[in-house]
């Protein structure tokens, strides 16, 4: 069984301040904003929501079909990813623009500032879901809006369940939009930033909104996250990790763990256990695909 992930490839520069973001932006200022950071690190990373969880997925042993947008600078990516064994079927190339570009800079207590140009991204929506025999799962993360919308809307027509993983791309939704979402899909995935958001812009509370689909995950990094079902919350502690290096795809990390689990069909609260560990780990490697896993070990522990 494979499973279909609808999302961004994207090259990460990555940046490292020293400092905090804290003690240099003045609160009673942001109206007349200038600063500059001085960042000493400095790296250029594969990244992207689709190409993040795919390589989770795969470092697991799953079966990630990327369906994502690349532009003329984008050949090394795709070539990185059949070099590791993960399938670019899906993954379109495109000659008039730029693959999408994120840059990340990260203070010394892991808050992040990022600048996103979606270029090729933005034309996503060209390539379709369809009902495949092979495809049994999906996912709709991060990507251009058009895209978001009618990945959603193609995965329900051909009868695949998915998950909603608005991410970074919720501001570009209202209410009724999200509420759309969420009657097309199966389980609801975001951050406690997010999870506040989309309550907000919703008007529900998690509880409500989890009574709408198999069940609402709200991750929170070194807490663990909480699983909502059937408006029930329980909550999965989080693991603590070798080292805090870079948080940058964690949860993108956490999200290739969970579709490894429904893809084996395993209970949501083991799903959560493995994507809590899988998490502890890629914090501890700079960079979003730097990471590698003892499967065996990582599975069984």
């Amino acid at each position: 069984m494979a499973t279909l992930i609808c999302g961004s490839l994207a090259f990460d520069t990555i940046m490292g301040f020293e400092g905090r973001f804290a003690q240099q932006i003045l609160p009673e200022q942001l109206h007349i904003l200038n600063v500059s950071f001085l960042v000493p690190q400095l790296r250029r990373d594969f990244g992207g929501c689709a190409g993040n969880i795919a390589y989770a997925m795969h470092q697991l042993g799953g079966a990630p079909l990327p369906m994502a947008t690349v532009g003329r600078d984008g050949a090394d990516y795709v070539a990185r990813l059949r070099t590791l064994g993960i399938s670019t079927e899906f993954v379109r190339e495109l000659e008039d623009t730029y693959t999408a570009q994120a840059m990340i800079m990260t203070d010394r207590d892991n808050n992040q500032i990022t600048a996103f140009h979606p270029g090729a991204m933005m034309q996503a929506h060209i390539t379709r879901v369809s009902a495949r025999s092979d495809v049994r799962l999906g996912i709709v993360a991060p990507d251009g809006r058009d895209a978001m919308l009618q990945h959603a809307e193609q995965f329900h027509a051909a009868g695949i369940p998915f998950v909603f993983d608005p991410g970074q791309g919720l501001p570009m939704f209202d209410g009724a939009d999200l509420k759309h979402f969420t009657r097309l899909a199966s389980w609801i995935t975001v951050n406690d930033y997010e999870g506040q958001m989309l309550c907000d812009r919703m008007g529900m509370t998690p509880a409500e909104l989890s009574r709408q689909v198999r069940a609402l995950v709200v991750t929170r990094g070194a807490d663990g996250c909480e699983l909502w079902e059937g408006g029930v919350r329980s909550h999965v502690p989080g693991v603590k990790a070798r080292e805090v290096l870079d948080p940058t795809g964690c949860g993108d990390a956490w999200r290739g763990a969970l579709l490894y689990g429904l893809e084996q069909g395993w209970p949501l609260a083991r799903c959560a256990v493995l994507g809590n560990r899988l998490g502890a780990i890629k914090v501890a490697a700079s960079g979003p695909q730097n990471y590698t896993v003892d499967r065996r070990a990582l599975l069984e522990g």
